[in-house]
C-alpha cells in the first residue's frame, strides 16, 4: 500500500494532547488527513479503505497516549470519525462529478468501468465502517471499549456520507438507465431513417426501371413505324 501522503504523527500529537474544547478542531484534522491520504491516489475503493484506516488508527493511537484530566476517549474519537465522514463526502461528491461529466460527454454508461465505479460509490459506508472496526480491533482493551459505542452509532444510525452515497448512487443508475434508452432511442431513429432511405431508394430504382422500359418500348413502336 502506498505511504500515506499526511503527517500520521501529528495527527497523533493533536490527538494525545486534545482537550474536550477542541472538537471541531479534532474533526477538521481528521477530515484533512483523510483528504491528504487520498491526494495523488486513484479514488478506487481500495484506496479509500486504506486511507481511512490510516487515520482511524493514527487517531485512536493519539487517544490512547491522551492522559489529560476529564478527557473522554470516546468523545475525541467521535469526533475522529465525524472529520472522515465529512472527507467522505468530498469523494462522493467527486465521484458524482466525475460521473456526470463521463455522461454529458456521450460515455456508454454500461462500459463496465463505469458500473464498477456506481458499484464502489454505494460501498463507501461500508469501507468507512470497516477501517473504523480494524482500528478498534488494532487497539487495547480501553480503546476498543471507547470504540465500541461508536461503532453501535454507526451501524444504527449510518453515516453522512453513506446516505449521500445511497443517493447519488440512485440518482447516477437514474441517469444512467436514461441515457440507455435515450442511445436505444437515437440507434431505433437511425434504422427507421435507413429503413425509409431505403425504401425510396428502392421506389427510386424501381421508377427508373418503368422510365427505361416505357423509354425502350416507345423506342421499339418508333422503328417499327
Amino acid at each position: 500500500m502506498a505511504k500515506p501522503m499526511f503527517d500520521a504523527d501529528a495527527l497523533i500529537s493533536m490527538f494525545q494532547g486534545a482537550t474536550a474544547r477542541q472538537g471541531a478542531q479534532l474533526k477538521k484534522a481528521a477530515g484533512d488527513a483523510t483528504l491528504a491520504a487520498l491526494q495523488g491516489r486513484e479514488l478506487t475503493l481500495k484506496n479509500i479503505r486504506g486511507a481511512l484506516k490510516q487515520v482511524a488508527e493514527a487517531a485512536s493511537t493519539g487517544v490512547a497516549k491522551n492522559v489529560t484530566a476529564g478527557v473522554d476517549p470516546e468523545a475525541l474519537l467521535d469526533k475522529a470519525v465525524a472529520g472522515m465522514d465529512e472527507a467522505m463526502l468530498k469523494a462522493v461528491e467527486a465521484n458524482r462529478t466525475a460521473l456526470s461529466t463521463l455522461m454529458a460527454q456521450g460515455a456508454d454508461m454500461r462500459d463496465k468501468h463505469l458500473v464498477k465505479a456506481l458499484d464502489d460509490l454505494e460501498k463507501m459506508e461500508d469501507s468507512l465502517f470497516g477501517a473504523v472496526k480494524k482500528a478498534a480491533e488494532g487497539a487495547g482493551a480501553p480503546m476498543a471499549a471507547a470504540w465500541g459505542p461508536i461503532l453501535e452509532k454507526m451501524q444504527a444510525g449510518g453515516t453522512l456520507s453513506g446516505a449521500q452515497a445511497a443517493v447519488t448512487a440512485e440518482q447516477m443508475a437514474e441517469q444512467m438507465q436514461t441515457a440507455v434508452r435515450s442511445t436505444r432511442a437515437a440507434s431505433m431513429k437511425a434504422a427507421q431513417a435507413l429503413a425509409e432511405s431505403y425504401t425510396a431508394m428502392v421506389s427510386g430504382v424501381l421508377i427508373g426501371m418503368s422510365e427505361a422500359l416505357q423509354a425502350g418500348g416507345e423506342a421499339k413502336k418508333a422503328g417499327k413505324k
